[in-house]
């Protein structure tokens, strides 16, 4: 199962000096997750292949010969959620069976720019059906398409939801770097639980535009990578104006052209940032992880401003499902009158297909989050408009403007979760405790996470989050921590761990 863990760099280098080729590198990739994806360990992270991935390589392969490279992702080998569309023969369900057959019409705007930068999207990768938002006790990484996603750290544990399987994907080396998509912890929770570097950018930054979303006043897709040099290449490439996405316009004026200028190994220097304590004790573990990271970033030159704290406000809010549940049922309609394929023409449709084949669509849990949905009534809702603007009002007024301003903070600090990865247990559902993604999520605002180190194997992530399009500042601290701290190691594929386990 040992494979190279390429970078994007050491691939534009190794196509450059002709040491490789772009189909010989996809042929690995997919060999890989045949050994160890629907095999082996068997991670389920990828349920579908790109059946014209070898067709796409070559005439990579031939472009680089005639013409150089087309982009900065020359031949890279990308999976995206399967959420997010691709105008060829793979379908795009949301992790659902009710959409089964969907095939897009056209790329997501993200996915287009990816292949106008000599990507090859290799594949799609599983996810938390409905991103998560169908039961009250939902399993991360499960979904009827693609079944149940692992970690490929330790198997039993949970990989993080809902970009479960771009997380496990990237982490096990079935690609060079993955799509996720987030309305509130989807990029960075299975970034952190599956030891990468993923951001959640500001809201706009880049364009949702052929994304089964949730909320449009969180939804976002973000990078997952292996490093910071690769997450701020990719970045580079997402982000951009589209007329399908009117927040994107906005975001457009403040993305950078290359992401890559922010990769300082002095970057913390001077930095002040902030430690959100309310994140903390939870797990020893965790808590002694992110309190090195922060020892380091103060010997890298940042000032530590402790005690930073939110209130009640840090936990994640009941207005926030309120509110999401109001646009899902918007938002899933919409989507779906734009996919003539898609035998599912509504959400209704979608829950009359999940009870009529309840034995595939809910063997463990059930679909209560989609019914309350299907049951609200639009977004002119007295409760719907309470509940976005209460939201609103704790993430940024009370929130993160507030910390930041009354602290003069460059950025704030906290453990990504609460705990290392809890066991998969689709019966009882997930156990998260702690997290700090629900509050740069309500707010819209980056949140990018990185390895910090390992408790039993399992990896532990430490977030840094910032105001409005402060991506480049997170990106500069976070490259100069992952110098400082280069923590991340690959995954052994452990059965378990337990006692006398290390």
């Amino acid at each position: 199962m040992e494979a190279p863990e390429y970078s994007i760099d050491d691939l534009q280098r190794s196509y450059g000096a002709g040491e490789t080729s772009v189909v010989s590198i996809c042929e690995r990739y997919l060999a890989r997750i045949e050994a160890i994806d629907q095999r082996g360990p068997t991670l389920r992270a990828v349920v579908e292949v790109n059946p014209d991935a070898l067709d796409i390589a070559a005439t990579l392969d031939a472009e680089l010969a005639e013409r150089g490279p087309r982009g900065p992702l020359h031949g890279v080998p990308i999976l995206v959620k399967d959420s997010i569309d691709t105008g060829d023969r793979m379908m795009t369900t949301g992790g659902s069976l009710a959409l089964e057959g969907n095939l897009a019409p056209s790329d997501a705007f993200a996915v287009a720019a990816l292949r106008r930068a000599g990507a090859v999207i290799l594949g799609k990768s599983n996810m938390s059906e409905w991103g998560y938002l169908r039961s009250t006790r939902p399993c991360s990484g499960w979904s009827s398409r693609g079944g149940q996603t692992r970690n490929p750290y330790v198997l039993d544990r949970s990989p993080g939801g809902s970009s479960s399987g771009s997380g496990a994907a990237v982490a096990a080396n079935l690609c060079v770097a993955a799509v996720g998509a987030e309305v509130d912890g989807s990029v960075v929770h299975p970034s952190s639980t599956c030891g990468l570097v993923g951001l959640k950018p500001t809201v706009g930054l880049i364009s949702r535009s052929g994304v089964i979303g949730v909320c449009a006043q969180q939804d976002t897709l973000g990078p997952m990578c292996r490093s910071v040099a690769d997450l701020a290449v990719m970045l580079g490439v997402m982000a951009g104006a589209d007329e399908r996405d009117p927040a994107s316009i906005d975001g457009a004026a403040h993305a950078l052209r290359d992401y890559a200028t922010c990769l300082e190994p002095d970057g913390l220097r001077g930095a002040r940032i902030g430690v959100a304590r309310d994140y903390f004790g939870f797990h020893e573990g965790t808590d002694a992880i992110v309190e090195s990271a922060i020892d380091v970033m103060a010997a890298r030159g940042a000032e530590i401003v402790p005690g930073v704290s939110f209130g009640d406000h840090y936990l994640l809010s009941e207005d926030e499902l309120v509110m999401c549940l109001y646009t899902l049922k918007v938002q899933t309609n919409q989507y779906l009158a734009e996919h003539p394929a898609s035998p599912a023409r509504s959400l209704g449709d979608v829950i009359r297909f999940n009870r009529e084949n309840a034995d595939r669509m809910m063997p463990f849990f059930g679909q209560e989050l989609l019914e309350r949905a299907e049951r609200t009534t639009g977004l002119d809702a007295p409760e719907f408009l309470a509940a976005r603007a209460k939201c609103l009002r704790q993430a940024r007024d009370e929130g993160i403007d507030r910390a930041m301003r009354t602290h003069g903070l460059d950025a704030i600090v906290a453990p990504t979760t609460g705990t290392p990865a809890f066991m998969i247990d689709p019966m009882v559902g997930d156990k998260i405790l702690g997290g700090c993604f629900p509050m740069p999520a309500m707010a819209g605002y980056p949140h990018i996470t990185l390895p910090g180190g390992y408790v039993h194997s399992l990896p532990v992530g430490v977030s840094l989050f910032s105001g409005p399009y402060r991506e480049p500042d997170l990106i500069r601290y976070a490259f100069a921590l992952e110098q400082a701290l280069p923590a991340r190691k690959p995954p052994s594929f452990l059965a378990t761990v337990g006692l006398g386990r290390t």
